[in-house]
């Protein structure tokens, strides 16, 4: 029996883009799907006038959803339904304070995950087979999927045009380190610049950076960065993994003092080495591109759009298989700050 209910999570504004492809294939599929809203941090007005909303946990209690969607590391575990994990983001070789990769991180809050490639889906099938308590199915990334539509978007300009990102921890944004180059290269006019950083980023440097913005500079903020990835020909970035959604379209990223430079990224470590180094990406060289195209086989070599129909093929083969896993341990500190969070005491 296939699932009919579903429930959208959300705690943050990009979690919109990230499931709005999947809302699109429920409601293709003639299933029901509604949106929740955990915490305080996302803006209402992101909703538009047919999606349909949950306001309360009793309201998600009375829909009694068969899977619940997170794009989200934690999740509470007495909601109805299965949880799944279509995360927020790829694995940008980010650790914790104990030196472990956050991305493979397991919290016992879910019973699938539904993993975006080769390579995520092998340490996540390992962890299955430890753990025994989830399901590990790969369908690719429901948020890709209007990247790899046909509706590309007309380029602002005929010059190049650079997209800038960058993640929001102070030890590895690289927003600081090269205003002052990315100002200067702006003021000649020889390339057409979009910034965009992630929400959290401190208000000062996003003060400072739209303080320069012109006919060659546009500070934008947005929920959905996939139409600033399809324009854009180069992105220059850190270590946030909104550079491997550009890597995907088979297009070079310049990095500053990434974290786990590859072959595949153009890494820098000095803000006098940019213009350079925009060039050579500039210029596709066949090395590098070779290099990129091995990274996409193995990260998230879906291309057809419908990674959102396979994320609900495998919520189907997941709901099946759920009697056959083991029980969840018990994460009573978690789940007690998520129902303080939500102010839902009812058992």
């Amino acid at each position: 029996m296939p699932a009919k209910r579903f429930l959208l999570n959300i705690s943050q504004n990009y979690s919109f883009a990230i499931l709005r492809p999947l809302q699109e294939a429920i409601r293709d599929s003639n299933r029901e799907v509604y949106w929740f809203v955990q915490g305080d941090s996302v803006n209402l007005t992101y909703f538009r006038a047919d999606d349909k909303v949950l306001n309360t946990v009793d309201d998600v209690m009375k829909y009694d959803p068969d899977a619940v969607i997170f794009p989200a590391n934690i999740a509470p575990t007495f909601f109805p339904g299965i949880n799944v994990a279509v995360f927020h983001g790829f694995d940008a070789g980010k650790v914790d304070k104990k030196g472990l990769n956050d991305h493979y991180k397991v919290r016992h809050c879910f019973d699938l995950y539904c993993t975006q490639g080769p390579d995520s889906t092998v340490e996540f099938q390992r962890l299955a087979e430890k753990h025994q308590t989830f399901t590990v199915i790969e369908t690719g990334w429901c948020a890709l999927d209007p990247l790899f539509s046909n509706n590309m978007l007309d380029k602002v300009a005929a010059k190049p045009t650079i997209l800038m990102c960058s993640t929001f921890s102070k030890k590895l944004t690289c927003a600081p380190h090269l205003f002052d180059k990315v100002k200067s290269l702006s003021e000649t006019g020889k390339w057409h610049w979009l910034i965009q950083f992630h929400p959290k980023m401190d208000k000062s440097i996003v003060d400072k950076y739209k303080s320069i913005q012109s006919e060659h500079l546009t500070f934008v903020e947005t929920d959905d960065v996939i139409p600033l990835l399809k324009q854009a020909d180069v992105m220059v970035c850190d270590t946030s993994s909104v550079l491997i959604m550009f890597l995907l379209q088979g297009k070079p990223v310049v990095t500053y003092n990434n974290i786990s430079p590859d072959e595949y990224l153009i890494d820098i470590d000095s803000p006098d080495k940019l213009e350079e180094s925009i060039e050579y990406a500039l210029q596709k060289p066949q090395c590098l591109m070779d290099n990129i195209q091995k990274f996409i086989d193995s990260t998230h070599p879906y291309i057809d759009g419908k990674s959102s129909y396979r994320v609900l093929d495998a919520i189907d083969k997941a709901i099946e298989e759920k009697p056959s896993l083991k029980p969840k341990p018990l994460d009573l500190f978690r789940q007690f700050k998520m129902r303080k969070q939500l102010q839902y005491w009812k058992f």
